[in-house]
């Protein structure tokens, strides 16, 4: 009987440990769940959004592992980011925080904001005013962002004479991208901190998996019915 435990007790370390094993190496190489814990990315992404990052869009680096170990330089099977991608990137200044933005810039391109317009190299990015109300991102305008490669996609704007709406030109490096928030008046991106490092990028937002509003306590249960964002689940990031 005591064999017999001792083997049952085996078993299960074994099966935990291949568990956790195989949850690092899709977590590495394949897929990562993150949160939305800000309103940067409204309306695209909403606080309390949860979704899938694709780890192998653009290769991996040091920061596609936990804890950012450095096991080599640079990135292997390199990929690019496209004109309006959502990303997850590790912030520069600490190397560890992340954020989930949209690349606007790619090497070499020139980026100004003019009366919160945003501008690449040198020609004025095309929007078109939504009428109505966002419900989900309130006291703000919606515009219809189209750019030069074609993407379209949402933007916030609570006006077009906050700091963020006037800036420099910025001249994107080699090897760097250039993001902004959605949320074009209450983001932090490249407009404050820099241009983004290839290496840091994390991977690619894919899809809503789940979203709660935030109305409902863990232990409160008989609330999570209507807490649940059902209309958001598995659809796109765009």
């Amino acid at each position: 009987m005591a064999r017999k435990k001792a083997g049952g007790i085996a078993e299960t370390v074994r099966t935990i440990v291949y568990a956790a094993l195989i949850a690092l190496v899709v977590r590495t190489f394949l897929f990562e769940p993150f949160n939305i814990p800000s309103g940067s990315m409204l309306p695209t992404l909403l606080i309390g959004d949860y979704l899938f990052v694709s780890k192998y869009s653009y290769g991996y680096s040091k920061h596609s592992f936990p804890f950012s170990p450095e096991l080599f330089e640079g990135r292997v099977m390199e990929g690019q980011p496209e004109r309006g991608d959502v990303v997850v990137f590790k912030l520069p200044s600490d190397n560890s925080t992340d954020y989930i933005k949209r690349v606007i810039g790619l090497p070499g391109d020139r980026i100004l904001v003019q009366d919160g317009i945003l501008h690449i190299n040198g020609a004025a990015v095309a929007r078109q005013k939504i009428e109505g109300e966002d419900p989900e991102a309130p006291g703000g305008t919606i515009y219809l962002e189209t750019l030069p490669n074609g993407v379209t996609h949402r933007i916030r704007e609570t006006s077009d004479d906050e700091f963020g709406d006037h800036t420099r030109e910025y001249i994107v490096p080699p090897e760097h991208y250039f993001v902004m928030g959605d949320n074009r008046d209450n983001s932090q991106d490249s407009r404050f901190i820099g241009p983004i490092p290839a290496e840091n990028l994390v991977g690619r937002a894919e899809i809503l998996f789940f979203s709660v509003d935030g109305s409902a306590a863990l232990w409160e249960v008989w609330r999570w019915p209507t807490a649940i964002r059902w209309w958001r689940l598995f659809n796109p990031v765009e």
